[in-house]
């Protein structure tokens, strides 16, 4: 019996000592020599921006962007547009639907009607802005330092840390454009390709370029690390949480689309409660330009429904 519990003993320390000496291990790696290394790489990746070969996109994205807001500056003062008083909806007409979508004021209800008012071009083409950096790759930016750097809008800000002239980002649009009735038409047709050319432009810049958007909020940073400045849920009626959680950003984080109910030729001319189901839906610039005769692309078809039955 001692024996045995010997035995058992001497097996037991084996054990234990194989386990200490596979946990003890040891690096050979010197990290204080390596350190260095590591932040002067992380210096040194700037120097493979701006990307030559993207510089004529982002020339294209911005150009794209001028024309955008011209036509669609221009198409409102002859479409007239309505937007709600208590929540984000937007109507393409003269007159708003009585589809009840409304949350009210500070979304303290739901299935409310609308209460509209005139719309203007940031409810078309909604403004998406974010902080202007010095140069790409500078240190994050702080709390306190939120004032120390513009907000220019997003697209803007990865143009030019896509290589183009500063001073073209800068250079703000016309909206002195005054369209004759036989220019209608044309003018939406430039209009909805220069949406186009925008959002595929911005597609390809942001496998290129890293962009981070708030998991919470609508915050955008245009770098590869987000901001510090605790502003998650200032701007909106969202719920205060401070700071950003940021993760990757899309194409309609930058560029929103903003869905709006589509109005078919069969369709009565104010769209009702109980023929939601039938409505077909389309992005504003789509529906602002189709009601101005523009072709549409195919690839909205489904999404407005244009074959769809009619409520009645």
């Amino acid at each position: 019996m001692a024996l045995r519990q010997r035995v058992q003993f001497r097996r037991w320390e084996d054990i234990s000592i194989h386990i200490i000496r596979a946990r003890n291990y040891s690096s050979k790696i010197d990290w204080k020599e390596l350190r260095p290394m590591i932040l002067k790489r992380i210096k040194d990746r700037a120097k493979d921006y701006p990307v030559s070969s993207m510089v004529p996109v982002a020339n294209d994205v911005l150009q794209a962007r001028t024309l955008l807001i011209e036509g669609v500056s221009a198409l409102i003062k002859v479409i007239p547009i309505k937007a709600c008083k208590f929540c984000p909806e937007v109507h393409i007409g003269g007159t708003g639907h009585l589809i009840r979508t409304c949350r009210g004021f500070r979304r303290s209800s739901k299935n409310l009607v609308h209460k509209w008012t005139d719309g203007s071009l940031n409810d078309i083409v909604p403004l998406v802005e974010a902080f202007h950096l010095r140069y790409m790759f500078q240190d994050v930016i702080r709390h306190d330092q939120r004032f120390d750097f513009d907000r220019v809008p997003a697209v803007v800000e990865l143009c030019c840390q896509a290589g183009v002239d500063h001073d073209k980002c800068t250079s703000g649009s016309s909206d002195d454009t005054h369209l004759l009735p036989h220019e209608l038409k044309s003018v939406a047709q430039e209009t909805l390709e220069a949406w186009e050319r925008l959002r595929v432009g911005v597609h390809k810049l942001l496998f290129v370029y890293p962009a981070k958007v708030c998991e919470y909020c609508s915050e955008v940073h245009i770098g590869p690390s987000g901001h510090k400045a605790r502003l998650c849920g200032v701007f909106k009626y969202e719920t205060w949480r401070g700071t950003h959680f940021w993760k990757m950003a899309e194409l309609d984080d930058l560029v929103p689309q903003k869905v709006v109910w589509h109005c078919r030729p069969h369709d009565p001319s104010v769209l009702l409660d109980n023929g939601r189901g039938f409505y077909g839906k389309s992005p504003a610039v789509v529906e602002l330009c189709a009601q101005a005769g523009a072709t549409i692309p195919n690839k909205y078809f489904s999404m407005m429904k244009v074959c769809g039955l009619s409520a009645n």
